[in-house]
């Protein structure tokens, strides 16, 4: 029978004591899966499974193994330090099991001034909403543990766990717990801050793997009114059922979802499909839908009735865009809308638009001609952000720089009102990026 709950305990050798008593206590409690972690063998022999890592392995080597091999329904982290008790595990599944949390963190009664400052630097690269992200005590979504990468070997592996799970914005909870008082060694100390200012500084949080998802999180989080302006543009011509195509992290979805029937957002990437899954988990109009734009089942698209389909700055990831373009006006009726922003300007292309995937920017006449030779009709094509040239020719041409600096991308948000209301007023003779809205032919 599979059990309902996993309690790993990591330890090493100066630990393995307090790992062999929390082990007995936990052996007791029926439906439960106990996973040893650690520096060789415990000297234990509970009655339910146990596994135990050979000697010398690390914090990382053993949570990562740890995971792989539980099984229940929610998993808990229990470090091996006495100054905690196991009366409160019921209060850290609970929310789980209600529904309410991903990630239940055990908020401590005292800590030390390190720990505590720690904690707070913790909470500020990762942006959970916890008082005392690297607690000893920490329940999990058994699920999400297998879907989270972890490189880390050390102790650090916690603060990238608490990274990469709050990226991806997963549900956190806090429960008050007794105990936990021993403070976190100098050396683990220094291992956490030296990961944590990484992944403030140089690293995103996924590893970097993701190249395009820097420049997706910086425009979301340092070009808010950019991104309104673009949001009140395409809900301007959006009809009540919406498809988006490429939805990334879900900045454009948010702003079309407001107010619409439906808005099936489909995205191919397992990373972005998965934080689109946990940012809508509460509004229901909202459906993430992996797939490939060439492997989707457009039969099944066909039938939800869209009336509108949106491409914000993806056509120009797909390769055969004209054969993707075709595709999209046999799945609408007639009269449907085409909504897409692509990038413009061929001389500009860079370091930036590799960085993100791009095979091509479009001249004015190239974007008319893939539209109507492929089913449309344009009913609107023009120009936008004139300003935006300059700084995407310097650092993308010019420095060659594969992302868009986080001070010069504010920089330019805090002109965006001023830009949307002048370009409502000017037609632009160029710009950085065409805007169109075709129909059904």
């Amino acid at each position: 029978m599979k059990p309902e709950l996993s309690v790993v305990i990591p330890y090493d050798a100066s630990t393995r004591e307090a790992a062999a008593l929390f082990a007995r206590e936990v052996s007791v409690r029926p439906g439960t899966q106990l996973i040893l972690a650690g520096d060789g063998p415990c000297g234990v022999e509970p009655a339910i499974d146990t596994v135990v890592l050979p000697d010398k392995a690390t914090r990382g080597e053993a949570l990562k193994a740890a995971f792989a091999r539980a099984e229940g329904e929610v998993t808990l982290v229990q470090d091996a330090d006495r100054t905690y008790t196991l009366d409160t595990l019921t209060g850290l599944i609970a929310p789980i099991h209600q529904d309410r949390a991903d990630v239940v963190i055990g908020r401590r009664e005292k800590r030390g001034a390190p720990d505590a400052a720690l904690g707070r630097l913790a909470a500020w690269v990762s942006d959970a909403p916890v008082n005392d992200p690297l607690s000893g005590q920490r329940a999990f979504r058994t699920e999400i543990l297998r879907d989270v990468q972890l490189t880390s070997s050390g102790p650090e592996v916690d603060s990238e766990l608490l990274v990469k799970l709050a990226a991806q914005l997963y549900r956190f909870t806090e429960v008050p717990v007794q105990g936990g008082a021993a403070p976190v060694a100098t050396p683990a100390l220094w291992q956490h801050a030296k990961k944590l200012f990484g992944y403030a500084t140089m690293q995103n949080d996924s590893d970097n793997a993701h190249e395009g998802y820097n420049t997706l999180a910086r425009m979301e989080a340092g070009a808010p009114n950019y991104n309104t302006w673009l949001g009140r543009r395409f809900a301007e011509h959006a009809g009540r059922r919406v498809l988006e195509i490429g939805a990334g992290i879900g900045t454009i979805t948010s702003l079309l979802a407001r107010g619409r029937e439906k808005v099936v957002a489909l995205e191919v990437d397992d990373f972005y499909v998965q934080r689109l899954k946990n940012r809508f988990r509460d509004q229901p109009n909202v459906v993430p839908y992996k797939s490939d734009v060439a492997l989707a089942d457009w039969e099944r698209l066909k039938g939800e009735r869209f009336d509108t389909i949106v491409l914000s700055n993806v056509l120009e990831h797909i390769e055969d865009d004209a054969g993707a373009v075709r595709r999209f006006a046999q799945i609408l009726a007639p009269g449907g809308k085409l909504i897409v922003l692509v990038p413009a300007l061929p001389l500009l292309f860079g370091a930036m638009d590799e960085a993100v995937g791009h095979y091509r920017r479009y001249t004015l006449p190239a974007l008319r001609a893939v539209l109507e030779g492929n089913g449309f009709s344009v009913d609107l094509l023009e120009w936008m952000n004139l300003v935006g040239i300059p700084g995407w020719l310097v650092n993308s041409r010019l420095l060659r720089r594969r992302a868009m600096p986080p001070l010069q991308l504010r920089l330019y948000d805090q002109v965006a009102p001023l830009l949307a209301a002048a370009e409502a007023k000017v037609k632009l003779p160029v710009g950085m990026s065409l805007f169109c809205v075709a129909t059904v032919s």
